[in-house]
Parts: structure tokens; sequence; C-alpha cells
């Protein structure tokens, strides 16, 4: 029996979905995030206020989720620019990683001898290196070998965390405080290596989230402006097409991983740098950045721009759900609403490439 609605792609899209789409996503995952309160006795706007005071109102509150939105801010970045060719790049926790390995080692090494504005130069361009490097083997396998970047990052994941516990657990590597003997720990950064914060209007800017700004703006004008950016467009929408046009799929494949990886490793270097001031095996692990950036990337619908807000949104939902954690407060309230907004977002994407045209013959036969 055929359906009575059925789906029909639209050949252009008007303007006014772009950002229509998101901002109807964001309310219904509300009105469902209240039905679900509702069903479990709670006052939906007592929750939401709560949630929006300890999240947002305020210059502490606003002050701590953008601490938390910086390191979202770059894995929803890495995971955005692959997605916008087409590979699915599970592999930003891995590459975040390895890019907090290669700027602490940086900081260790220049951090006692270079002015401090170069030793976060040094230290972002490590972090940089490290995460790129480590995700151009997938870029390469999926290049050369046509392998699944699905499987091949997620399985780097892997590796990287056990390289992580190693240079701190199993080692006494350079990253490992020689004074942490029964409890091992990270070395700490010298002072001179930490990342400066900024106060405007009293609420505390960190320098990685300035700088996860101006990198969103390098990714849109790069996608945007430049001849490489309409050919990883092309790519995207039809490889055959686009080797038929003489454009190097291979190497752009490749280089489209590394920097997404390369952004990765930015954060994983801004964690060290501005955060921890050390390498945090099992913080890093537990934080579990990668995978959120992913979540990032799809409710920012792959704008740069848009990821770097959405971050601020994610990070003041997962303030708020710490801090307001407790017996009135459910723990998986404030994930449940952010899976809520996820899938909302995911159904908005599908109307903004179709529309829903109703089947005559399907409704015909029902009458």
């Amino acid at each position: 029996m055929k359906s009575p609605v059925r789906f029909e792609r639209r050949l252009e899209q008007p303007k006014w979905l772009n950002w229509a789409i998101p901002v109807v996503s964001l309310i219904t995952a509300l009105v469902l995030g209240a039905i679900v309160l509702l069903a479990t006795g709670k006052n939906p706007l007592d929750v939401y206020s709560r949630i929006f005071e300890r999240g947002f109102a305020g210059k502490r509150a606003l002050s701590g989720s953008i601490k938390t939105a910086t390191p979202l801010a770059f894995t929803g970045l890495c995971a955005a620019i692959a997605f916008r060719m087409g590979l699915i790049n599970i592999g930003g926790e891995g590459q975040f990683y390895m890019g907090a390995v290669g700027a602490t080692w940086a900081g260790l090494v220049f951090g006692g001898d270079l002015p401090p504005g170069a030793v976060v130069i040094v230290m972002a361009l490590s972090g940089m290196v490290c995460g790129g490097l480590y995700a151009a083997i997938v870029g390469v396998l999926r290049a050369k070998f046509n392998t699944n970047e699905i499987i091949t990052s997620l399985m780097m994941n892997y590796l990287a965390a056990i390289f992580l516990n190693y240079l701190i657990y199993n080692s006494t590597s350079y990253w490992r405080d020689p004074e942490s003997r029964n409890f091992p720990a990270g070395k700490p950064i010298p002072d001179r290596a930490d990342w400066n914060f900024y106060e405007v209007g009293g609420i505390k800017i960190p320098l990685s989230f300035l700088i996860a700004i101006l990198a969103a703006a390098a990714i849109w004008v790069l996608y945007k402006r430049t001849r490489f950016g309409f050919e990883v467009g092309v790519i995207a929408d039809s490889p055959k097409a686009a080797r038929y046009a003489g454009i190097r799929t291979t190497s752009t494949i490749v280089i489209v991983l590394a920097l997404s990886g390369a952004l990765a490793g930015l954060g994983g270097a801004a964690d060290v740098g501005n955060f921890r001031g050390l390498l945090d095996s099992k913080g890093l692990q537990m934080s579990g950045y990668g995978y959120t950036g992913i979540v990032v990337a799809a409710l920012a619908r792959l704008n740069p721009i848009s990821t770097v807000v959405v971050a601020v949104l994610i990070g003041g939902l997962t303030n708020a759900g710490f801090a307001l954690q407790g017996p009135d407060f459910p723990s998986g309230l404030v994930g449940t609403l952010q899976g809520l907004i996820l899938f909302t977002a995911v159904a908005g994407e599908v109307l903004v490439k179709y529309r829903i045209r109703r089947n005559r013959q399907a409704a015909a036969v029902l009458a």
C-alpha cells in the first residue's frame, strides 16, 4: 500500500529555510522536552528557567559556558569540515588527544625559554601538526585503498587513548611528572606556557575561544570564496563528475581530513594551554569532546560560524546539568534535552532538502 504522503526533493532551497528550520527545530525540542518533564511530574517552566539561569544568565554562568564551549567549537569544526565533503570523520576524539600530546611537549620544551606569545604559537602549531598527521593516516587509507573512514577513524580513537595511558600510567615518559609515583599524573607546563584569559564586560573569555572564532571565519572563507572550497563541493556532490573535470580527488581527501584533524589538534592544544596545564589522560577521555563535537556540527548544519554559536549553547546546557544535578533534578535530563535538539535538527534538515507532497493516488485508494 502506498503512503498517503511522499517526499519530493527541492530543486531550489529557499533562503529563509536556512534560519527558520533551526529555530523551529529548537522550539519543537523544547516542546517535546516539556512533555517529558510533565510526564515525570516536573514543571517545564521552572526547569527551563533554572537551566537558563545556571547556563547563560549572569557573567559567571556565561564565562563557564564559554569555557566549556571552547573545546567543543574545535571538535565541531573538525567534524563539519570533513562532513561537508561527505567524509565521516569520527576520529576527532583521538585527534584531540594527539593535539594535546603535541602541545604539551611544546609547552614543556619551550615554555621556559621563549616569550609567552611565541610559546602559544608553538604549542598551537604542534597541536595542529600532531592532530593533522594523525587524521591524514585516515585520509591516505580512504584515498589510496578506499577504506571506510568511519571505521578507521573510530578505531584510531582507541589507539590514541591507549597511547595517552601509556605516556602517563605505563611509562616514565617526558609527559609524566616524575614526582607523581603512587598517583601518576602529567607534568605541569611552565607558567609562561599558560594561555591568557581576557575579561570583557565582566565575562572571562579564554584566548582559545577567540582562536576558535578566527578558525571558523577562516574555514568559511576557504569553503565559500576559494577554488579549493569549490572543488570540495563538487567532490561532495559527485566524485565521478569531479574526476571527469580533472579535480584531484585523492589529494583533496587527504588534505580535508588532515585539516579536519588539525582543528581537533588545535582544540587539544587549547585544552592544555588554557585549561588543564598538563596532559591529563583520564580527564581527556572522560570529557568526550570529540564525540560531542559531532553533535555540535550536526546542529550547526555544518556551518563553521554557526558551529561556534551551537558550541556555546551545548556548553551552557552541559554546565547547567552539572550545576543542577541533585535529587530534584535528574542527571540525565540535560542529556535528554540535547538528544531531542539533535533529533529535531536532523528532522528539520530533511525538510530543508525535501518537501512533503500528498500522494493523490494513495489518498484515492484510502478513500
